[in-house]
């Protein structure tokens, strides 16, 4: 369906991002190439980072917040020996060291770096003070002050030593770690210096890179609304390791509806997930993706009806 807005498009679309695009001028690209109304994508990446940007059309943008808060994996080469304004090679050189740590230091060091952590984020990075951009501070010469924050850790470990200079890392995160923090601090912890030079994301909750398509692929006859729908994901597919509930039609309308379902309704259906800690799971009729709800004491209660 197409109108001045755009056409109708709901459901995913995997994109492995070139180096130097930024993640909103791929969003644009495809909003473009498909005609589409809405379009926004799940977790920023940065110009010089490759990887995997799952962009989200229509509907799939009410299910962004549930991919933002899934596990990451990452892979980037930390080089020693100098530290840069950006955190990463695009950066002028703030600091030199001629420390080169061997592979057990750098080992050793990764220890402090796994779980709960705090880190302080890049000052080039979308983050504000004072109702302005961090990047936008540091590109006028000002240096904000940011403040540690929390970030998930579930693996951080070094899968290969380039050369003296270089150490290819793959990190495994929660929602809101930045990898050029990462980078910085365990240059620190080896008491030298150090920025990411390549990075590269493969995995976002149930994406992964291998699944992705090159821009190129989708936008190369450069001609508005041309590009395959064939290459469109379901809605659900962001949701997939959510467990799914069965519901009956009629169980289902009530859903839509906005009202809740006594927990005993469905209560031969839910003793497997007693154990969810959130309670969330996806409710589906027949193949028919519904929705989400949580599970309590007593209510099945929609979240969010698709």
């Amino acid at each position: 369906m197409r109108n001045r807005r755009g056409q109708i498009v709901d459901g995913w679309l995997l994109i492995d991002k070139p180096l130097e695009k930024t993640s909103a001028f791929i969003v644009n690209k495809v909003k473009y190439a498909f005609d589409a109304r809405k379009v926004g994508h799940s977790g920023t990446l940065d110009p010089l980072a490759t990887g995997l940007l799952p962009v989200a059309f229509g509907k799939a943008t009410k299910t962004i917040p549930y991919i933002l808060d899934k596990k990451k994996v990452y892979h980037f080469t930390l080089t020693f020996g100098e530290s840069r304004t950006t955190d990463d090679a695009e950066g002028e050189v703030l600091e030199q060291s001629d420390v080169r740590p061997s592979d057990d230091e750098i080992n050793h060091a990764l220890e402090a770096f796994q779980g709960e952590i705090l880190q302080v984020p890049p000052i080039f990075s979308a983050i504000k003070v004072d109702g302005k951009r961090s990047y936008d501070l540091a590109r006028q010469g000002e240096v904000p002050e940011l403040k540690k924050r929390p970030a998930r850790i579930d693996s951080f470990r070094m899968i290969e030593r380039l050369d003296r200079d270089r150490a290819k890392f793959e990190v495994i995160s929660g929602k809101g770690v930045y990898m050029r923090s990462l980078a910085r601090d365990l240059a620190v912890a080896c008491k030298s210096v150090g920025y990411i030079s390549e990075l590269r994301r493969l995995k976002v909750g149930p994406f992964d890179v291998t699944d992705a398509f090159l821009l190129d692929k989708i936008v190369g006859n450069d001609n508005k609304g041309e590009a395959s729908l064939d290459l469109i994901l379901p809605v659900e597919t962001a949701l997939d390791d959510i467990p799914a509930l069965a519901l009956t039609s009629d169980e289902a309308t009530e859903l839509s509806f906005g009202r809740v379902l006594e927990r005993d309704q469905v209560a031969d259906r839910v003793s497997q997930y007693l154990d969810i800690p959130d309670g969330v799971v996806r409710v589906v009729d027949g193949k028919r993706f519904v929705g989400l709800c949580r599970l309590d004491s007593e209510w099945l209660r929609p979240i969010r009806i698709f």
